[in-house]
Formats: C-alpha cells, structure tokens, sequence
C-alpha cells in the first residue's frame, strides 16, 4: 500500500473534524454514499478527479452553463467507499467531481480547459500538499465523443508543460457520492476552507504553472 505522508492529512483533517462536531452538535444525520451510473442521466455530465474535492467543486461551479457539482469518489473496486478507507488508500477510489452542465452554454471542451487549469498534471504523487493515491488527478470519459477531445487535450497540454505530464484518461465506471459534510464545503465553511487551500499552496502552484 503507498505510504500517505502526514502532510496531506493534517490541513483537511483539522477540517473536516470541525465540521463534524458541529454536524454531530446539530443532530444532523449523515447518509452513506450512494453510486451513480450516470450514463442514464438526461443532463450532461462530465467526471474529473483533481486532488481536493473541495477546490475542484469551487472552480467548477463558478462556471457558467454549470448547474451542478457533486463531490465524490470514482475509479475504484470498494462499493460504497467512505472518505476515511479513501483517503488512506484502502478502496482504490480518487476524489471526484461529476459536473453536470449545459452543453448549450458550456462546452466538454471548455470543461476540459478549466480542468488542466486546476491542477498539476505534473504530479505523479497526488496534488499540491495532498499526497496519496486517493489525490491524483484523471479524466474519466463517459463516451467515444468525451474520449476523442480528452485524448486530444491531453495531447495538447503536453506540448505546453516543461515534464512528464502523468494525468491518464480513464473510462468511467461508478460514481459514489461523498459525505454531505463535503458536499458545497467552500460555502458552508468559507475560513476553514481558504485556510486549507492557501496553506496547501494550490493558488501559488496553479500560478506557477499556468500564469
């Protein structure tokens, strides 16, 4: 199993304890995770793993023609992951996000752009200060159409970057739903949420590697 070093939990972890004391404190009851096949969905979706749930569900929904972000899991073997036996590489899972839009006002294409842009795909250990096999990033394709312009994104991306871009295209298989305390957690905990992802150095990062 790969080693997890410390300074992927602390930032998060701190966090995420907080928010279940409150969450205990106001009796709020927490579902399980659920999966999703969602092919079957009338909306369009796209599926992208980019370390952090919590950043990727931020920059997604602040995109017009994006009606909707869900933090989760996917690309795993574990049914019904939860973000503990994820998060230290028991499940084979990696943080997702499954964005649903409207191809009418926003592009896959223009998705894809906005994810290359929010991450490092120069990272083969996870992203930014998360480490770990749960924080790498991936591209999981829905489709023929959705392989076709990720592969050619992919390609493009590595004529721009100086290094071994190692984000593979995966096909997609299930999604699973994370824990609704992750869910919209930039708005529901805005100060803990700057801090964890300032302190993680993805700002200064994405800025060094995209301007």
């Amino acid at each position: 199993m790969t080693k997890i070093t410390t300074t992927k939990i602390k930032p998060r972890l701190l966090n995420i304890l907080a928010t279940l004391v409150v969450s205990l404190t106001l009796s709020i009851t927490l579902a399980p995770p659920s999966a999703h096949s969602v092919e079957k969905s009338a909306e369009k979706i796209a599926v992208f793993a980019g370390g952090c749930f919590w950043c990727m569900e931020e920059a997604y929904e602040k995109i017009p023609g994006v009606t909707k972000v869900v933090s989760g899991y996917s690309g795993g073997k574990t049914k019904n992951p939860t973000y503990e036996k994820v998060t230290y590489g028991k499940t084979g899972h990696l943080e997702a996000v499954r964005v649903y839009y409207d191809d009418k006002k926003v592009s896959y294409q223009e998705l894809l752009d906005a994810f290359w842009r929010n991450i490092d795909p120069l990272d083969d250990r996870g992203q930014f200060c998360d480490k770990g096999p749960s924080y790498k990033s991936a591209i999981f394709y829905l489709d023929d159409q959705q392989l076709k312009l990720a592969t050619k994104s992919l390609n493009s991306i590595k004529e721009q970057v100086k290094g071994k871009v190692v984000t593979p295209i995966l096909s997609f298989k299930e999604f699973y739903d994370a824990e609704p305390y992750h869910q919209d957690y930039y708005k529901t905990n805005p100060i803990r949420y700057k801090y964890y992802k300032y302190g993680c150095g993805r700002p200064a990062r994405l800025q060094e590697l995209w301007g």
